[in-house]
């Protein structure tokens, strides 16, 4: 018997286990268990409807990249035990508007952003917020996110903000097609990922490794991401107005 899904939550279906099949050969391929990566829905530009669709379909983890975006969309959506990421650039003037609608904030890359984050989490329920601190693993002027080099300082400086408790690092690669080039940037991003974990920072986890999206996920699981971001390959390609 067929089921009596809409068209949005048929596409959205078969794209969700044409990724999930991909997803389980790379982990298998890289020794790893599937439940080690989160799948996480980019909704940029993507309507509730749409969003919904791959709610019911299995999805548990959404990133959007604009607060107000995701504060417009928000109260259309099915979000009961769903992690909700802000996994955009974040303006320290939209902190107070965003924290504490979301779970995590996935681009923190200065200590004047994660100050400001904190102190706007303190005076949240919780009291705290869950960060990643954003790499700009290719070193591109056009993208955010600290250098390599400084990770080390601002880990050091933001470390101490009971506002916040840093779980890991986030990066958005430069665009390439090689597979073997691929993987060597995501490689780059392993090992900090690795050397900062063994230095036991204080309120510095380092359990999620945040980095794959569309083109490259299967390339990122197979060096180690814990988290890959998927928006086109999910829900279509995007139309932005």
């Amino acid at each position: 018997m067929m089921a009596n899904w809409s068209a949005d939550e048929q596409l959205v279906r078969d794209n969700l286990k044409r990724i999930e099949e991909r997803l389980s050969e790379a982990c298998l391929k890289a020794g790893r268990k599937r439940e080690e990566v989160t799948l996480m829905a980019v909704t940029k530009t993507v309507s509730p409807e749409r969003i919904n669709a791959a709610l019911s379909a299995g999805i548990t983890c959404i990133g959007e990249n604009r607060v107000q975006e995701f504060l417009a969309k928000k109260d259309s959506l099915q979000l009961e035990g769903v992690q909700k990421h802000l996994i955009g650039h974040l303006q320290t003037n939209k902190v107070r508007r965003i924290v504490g609608e979301v779970d995590m904030i996935q681009s923190v890359d200065s200590v004047h952003l994660a100050e400001a984050i904190s102190k706007a989490a303190q005076n949240t329920e919780k009291g705290m917020i869950d960060v990643l601190v954003e790499v700009n693993i290719g070193g591109e002027e056009s993208k955010s996110g600290i250098a390599p080099e400084q990770l080390d300082e601002l880990l050091s400086e933001i470390s101490g903000f009971s506002g916040i408790r840093v779980r890991g690092l986030m990066a958005i690669p430069p665009i390439l097609t090689e597979e073997t080039k691929k993987r060597a940037i995501f490689s780059q991003m392993r090992k900090l990922f690795i050397d900062i974990r063994g230095k036991f920072v204080d309120n510095v986890s380092m359990d999620i490794l945040s980095m794959g999206m569309s083109l490259d996920y299967v390339e990122a699981v197979l060096e180690g991401s814990t988290m890959v971001r998927i928006g086109s390959s999910l829900f279509g390609e995007r139309h932005y107005q």
